[in-house]
């Protein structure tokens, strides 16, 4: 097994340990989290793309469903123009946008199938923080999300590392 897996599998298992030991505050368990090691200078991702000539960050910052569609569509449309092996595509969902990735999202089957596919899904956790003071509670995202310590510093990041930047 590559080296990936291996670091993979130790970032989850010291998201575990945090939580268990008292960093629920951070990250939900069952979603990957960049909240401990993020670093603005040196972007990680949790697909495995050696081989990606084309990078694109797609924002999602608002509640309206047929943008959530809308952006979906474009994703796999590069996806299937450019081949899954040659472009590492990434969607920031933040602000009303991050409705989009909750469990019970309209669109979350289709998340799930092209996170299967390699695209990843970015959840901005300041506005996690938000909703969870009217919620009571931190939301419940769908599984394939990834939680970032914000999606605008998200978006900067990706844009300075070249990733081609669009927002539907």
């Amino acid at each position: 097994m590559g080296n990936n897996y291996w670091a993979h599998l130790a970032r989850h298992t010291l998201l575990v340990t945090a939580l268990l030991v008292g960093g629920a505050t951070y990250a939900r368990a069952d979603n990957p989290s960049m909240m401990k090691d993020f670093n603005f200078e040196k972007p990680t991702f949790v697909h495995d793309l050696p081989f990606a000539k084309y990078k694109l960050v797609l924002q999602v910052s608002n509640g309206n469903q047929k943008l959530w569609n809308l952006t979906l569509n474009n994703a796999q449309n590069v996806m299937d123009n450019l081949g899954q092996g040659n472009v590492r595509i990434v969607v920031v969902a933040y602000g009303p946008g991050l409705l989009m990735l909750l469990k019970n999202s309209t669109v979350s089957e289709r998340i799930a199938a092209q996170d299967a596919e390699g695209i990843e899904f970015d959840a901005c956790h300041v506005t996690m923080e938000g909703m969870a003071k009217k919620l009571g509670h931190m939301p419940v995202l769908t599984p394939s999300a990834v939680i970032v310590p914000g999606g605008v510093v998200r978006l900067m990041q990706l844009e300075k590392n070249g990733f081609a930047y669009v927002k539907p």
